[in-house]
């Protein structure tokens, strides 16, 4: 994942994640929005949050803003690239033999999924 250090919350550190996750290119960098994928088909899209602050999951009271669940053939495997992209395994996991939650570097929970 090289390149600089970014700040958190900002744009770029979420769309490094998911790039090298998804397996596909940052697209349209700007200060203030990063696309991950290609310009002309579905991608995800990540904005500056000045006032960035990580999701408390499962206590809601800073709710996520989204959430993405990745399919995978192997939980184990799939988890340990993950957690050495940047991922965090979460303390919550309400069904660990079939689904696991992370948090990628910005704080946010996603899960994958047998």
């Amino acid at each position: 994942m090289g390149g600089p250090p970014v700040p958190r919350g900002h744009p770029a550190e979420s769309a490094r994640f998911y790039s090298a996750v998804l397996g596909l290119p940052v697209a349209l960098p700007t200060d203030g929005f990063v696309l991950v994928g290609h310009e002309s088909s579905p991608g995800l899209g990540f904005y500056r949050l000045d006032d960035h602050r990580r999701p408390t999951w499962p206590d809601s009271s800073l709710p996520k803003r989204c959430h993405l669940e990745l399919g995978v053939d192997d939980l184990d495997a799939a988890q340990a690239r993950l957690v050495a992209l940047g991922a965090v395994e979460a303390d919550a996991q309400p069904m660990p033999g079939r689904r696991r939650v992370l948090l990628d570097p910005a704080g946010h929970p996603f899960c994958i999924t047998l």
